[in-house]
């Protein structure tokens, strides 16, 4: 469980810091990417590493077909969310930060199936994250949200891009002995 607390912490330092510390930053000039980088692959590997070694000590609420399938669509739009942040699709110019909306929607997906101690560690902690993160960057800056023009092929190729990582990150899963359908 160390392994996995010590991931989040990591992930979340290694974010934070630039909103936190941003003098460091600024006296840096640059050089702190591959310190932040290393960082963030670290804290991708202890958290892995702490998830798989962890045993879940106590249960919530017991996981059900229906938790499975609202995780299920809140992670099919966590994933879009993703596309709509990298493709600048139409969504981007309603919602702010859509990247950091993805992943406060995919850790809240993840803790209705994953009621467990690892699970509130590893979600719950990646969703404070999130949501300080947003926090953070509200109060530096308030820009004005973008509104893209809706382009039809961009939206359906961010759609189909969406279906497709959707399909890649479910056989992983069922590859590492989760699967996000079945019982």
């Amino acid at each position: 469980m160390a392994l996995l607390i010590l991931g989040v912490l990591m992930w979340s330092l290694a974010h934070l810091a630039k909103r936190l510390f941003p003098g460091f930053r600024r006296a840096m000039k640059g050089a702190e990417r591959p310190m932040v980088t290393a960082l963030v692959l670290l804290s991708l590997v202890l958290m892995f590493l702490g998830w798989r070694m962890s045993d879940p000590v106590f249960y919530l609420w017991t996981p059900n077909a229906a938790l499975k399938g609202i995780n299920n669509l809140l992670m099919l739009f966590a994933v879009y969310l993703f596309a709509v942040s990298g493709m600048k699709l139409w969504l981007s110019g309603k919602i702010r930060h859509p990247q950091l909306t993805g992943v406060k929607t995919w850790a809240l997906a993840h803790l209705l199936v994953n009621p467990t101690l690892p699970g509130i560690i590893l979600f719950g902690g990646l969703l404070a994250w999130a949501v300080i993160e947003v926090i953070l960057i509200n109060k530096q800056s308030k820009p004005a949200i973008p509104h893209p023009q809706v382009n039809i092929g961009k939206e359906i190729g961010g759609i189909v891009g969406t279906l497709v990582l959707y399909g890649l990150i479910a056989a992983i899963h069922i590859w590492f002995g989760y699967n996000p359908f079945g019982a």
